[in-house]
């Protein structure tokens, strides 16, 4: 690698605004902390607390206007 035209590579710390949980990590931006708005610990995804009721409710008026009718043909 070339010197002098990468930048500084330095551990911070994490903090999430949601939930105020806190981890290191590596970056390169200037300061020794950075907020994030969520993090893995409270993030729906992550957490298997996400919501499916809008793909639930989008999916039902699919089949009600593409769907099979129950004809029983």
């Amino acid at each position: 690698m070339k010197k002098g035209i990468h930048p500084n590579y330095h551990t911070v710390k994490v903090v999430c605004s949601s939930c105020g949980n806190t981890f290191e990590s590596g970056s390169t931006i200037k300061g020794d902390t950075l907020r994030v708005d969520t993090c893995s610990n409270c993030h729906p995804f992550f957490t298997g607390r996400q919501r499916f009721a809008a793909a639930q409710g989008r999916i039902e008026k699919f089949n009600r206007k593409y769907g099979r009718k129950d004809d029983n043909k």
